[in-house]
């Protein structure tokens, strides 16, 4: 099932020999334990020792860090590790996925929409270059899923989009950017495909629906492309695959379906077999309900690797999970023939990055070498120019709103719309910035339109008003809510333009009032109103009645510097292209 010498190996008879040879000299327990991804819990050198000379694991990740401090990690794990260890991280984006100083350049739908397989290329080779600087070895991405349900919020962002031609560029393309720094190995996700349920695996099933003749035309093509373009590793995901199954398997039941990091029809029979993938496999997160809702846990690890995976992602307790995969290998429940396959491409890969050939010593580069490749000034650039090509202008039904000038729109009001707190994304800000204050986006827009000569203001609801009377010991009056209504003619006086600006990561937006107000954008025919989204795309399933709408895709200060400038440049300016339909196949979306 595995030839080392073909790709994504290509390995000489020398690394084919030392693949051989290190399996040969190995204990169960090395072997077991390569089998293993750890998320570390720590950075002490005895904690990190007893990963490596314990579990012997095979490969690891780690929660984000200053570069760093990732690199000493890194030197540690190497340190102690007989066999030299993967280590992992998420550069969705950029360098910032390695670590919060590393460079970002760009989500994949920011990316998308400016329709340049050269941003995803640069996107790579930035995260290459910083993975390698601060020892990492192995990227989580690119994220190749294809978004076709507007409600998929688990790939949203993460995804180049609707379109599987332009998936597969721009996978491709990220690819080939990493892999300009050697010794660095791709990971595209998440196989199967996600993109078409609206739940998240983190939580719940995750479904692709798609037959065998659609899924091949569409995610299979994502796949191909990759896998013949010299992709080392591929994520499997906890999804399901009704339709497939039933047509290449007539006759299986509903209950007898696995996602597909759990069948062999799927990670061995479709992606070994027919799509011919020779590299290593590796499950997502094991703590993911997509996965562990399926079984008792004690059969979900062996049967992930019988199914084709070669590592499992994650111990949930590790003396438990990594005895139990023991336990197995030990019974014969994972097989002498299965457990050498595996191991052959977790080490082929290995071989293949060179970890073979350095001493330990050599696996992370000098902490001097670090600095001058965060602070790239070319990397930097890539953020602006993204920026210019990707604001897409969405939805535009009214002539004159644009281009906008402080002549003709010269009082601008700025609604800030926000989604739900999420209080995990509230807990790791806290730990990453701790109290620091940041503009936000509404305060950001703000300023730059009033050095464009506008008198823009930030729109304060009555909600707010109320929270402020209640911190100054007042009590709120209600009325503000229930009656805070003024007449047409006394709202439409007070500005004459107005932009709707959501900051709605996950979920919908929440609107504090409902009765009048400035809130929801209801007086789209009473004056100029822009709405303009600089996280999640698609606000106009909330707001159809928006009749001029863009995408930024994010906040940050190119995003905004070139979304003034197309503001008053004019229609013309906007280069981006919808990356998916941001129209959410809504007809009242559209009017």
């Amino acid at each position: 099932m595995v030839d080392l010498r073909k790709k994504p190996y290509c390995l000489t008879d020398s690394d084919i020999e030392w693949v051989e040879n290190t399996i040969a000299s190995m204990s169960d327990e090395e072997k077991v334990g390569q089998l293993f991804f750890q998320l570390t819990a720590g950075q002490g050198e005895d904690y990190l020792r007893e990963l490596m000379e314990k579990y012997h694991l095979g490969g690891c990740r780690y929660n984000a860090m200053p570069g760093a401090m990732v690199l000493e990690q890194n030197r540690t794990l190497q340190k102690y590790a007989k066999v030299p260890v993967f280590i992992a991280c998420n550069p969705e984006k950029g360098g910032d996925g390695v670590c919060p100083d590393g460079t970002a350049v760009g989500a994949g739908i920011k990316v998308g929409a400016t329709g340049k397989t050269e941003y995803a290329e640069a996107m790579g080779y930035v995260s290459g270059a910083q993975i390698a600087a601060t020892g990492c070895n192995m990227a989580f991405s690119p994220v190749v899923d294809i978004l076709y349900n507007h409600e998929c919020e688990e790939v949203l962002a993460r995804s180049f989009g609707n379109d599987p031609e332009r998936v597969a560029a721009m996978g491709k393309a990220y690819m080939d950017g990493l892999h300009k720094t050697e010794g660095v190995a791709c990971t595209a996700k998440h196989f199967p495909g996600n993109g078409q349920d609206y739940r998240d695996a983190h939580i719940s099933n995750n479904i692709n629906s798609f037959g065998e003749e659609e899924w091949m035309a569409t995610y299979g093509h994502v796949y191909k492309t990759l896998i013949d373009g010299g992709l080392d590793a591929i994520m499997g995901g906890h999804i399901l695959m009704p339709n497939y199954m039933k047509d290449v398997k007539p006759g299986i039941t509903d209950s007898e379906l696995l996602p597909a990091t759990l069948s062999y029809d799927i990670m061995t029979v479709l992606l070994r077999e027919k799509l011919g993938f020779n590299g290593m496999v590796v499950t997502d997160a094991s703590h993911m309900v997509g996965m562990t809702n399926q079984m008792k846990r004690r059969d979900m690890l062996p049967l992930s690797i019988n199914a084709g995976c070669d590592m499992f992602l994650f111990f949930n307790d590790p003396d438990e999970d990594y005895n139990t995969m023991l336990e197995a290998y030990k019974n014969g429940i994972i097989s002498e023939e299965r457990m050498v396959e595996a191991l052959t491409r977790i080490l082929g890969l290995k071989a293949k990055m060179g970890l073979n050939k350095k001493a330990k010593e050599e696996l992370c580069p000098p902490a001097e070498a670090l600095a001058p490749v965060l602070q790239n000034p070319e990397f930097k650039t890539y953020s602006g120019k993204i920026a210019k090509d990707c604001i897409t202008l969405v939805k535009s039904l009214d002539e004159g709103v644009l281009p906008i000038s402080p002549e003709k729109t010269k009082r601008v009001m700025i609604v800030p719309i926000k989604g739900a707190d999420n209080p995990l994304m509230a807990l790791a800000a806290m730990a990453m910035g701790g109290g620091v204050s940041r503009k936000t986006p509404a305060e950001k827009l703000c300023e730059r339109l009033i050095a464009k000569g506008f008198d823009a203001y930030i729109y304060e609801s009555p909600i707010e008003k109320m929270k402020k009377m209640m911190a100054a010991g007042e009590k709120p009056s209600l009325n503000l809510y229930f009656a805070g209504k003024n007449s047409i003619a006394d709202f439409v006086a007070g500005q004459d333009l107005v932009i709707s600006l959501f900051d709605v990561a996950n979920g919908h937006p929440v609107f504090g009032l409902s009765k009048g107000g400035g809130e929801i954008p209801w007086y789209v025919h009473e004056l100029p109103v822009i709405g303009i989204s600089v996280n999640k795309p698609t606000m106009l399933a909330d707001c159809p009645m928006l009749r001029t709408y863009i995408n930024t895709y994010d906040a940050n200060d190119d995003t905004m510097d070139a979304l003034v400038e197309a503001l008053v440049e004019g229609p013309e300016a906007f280069r981006g292209k919808d990356p998916i339909d941001s129209f959410c196949g809504m007809w009242d979306t559209r009017l």
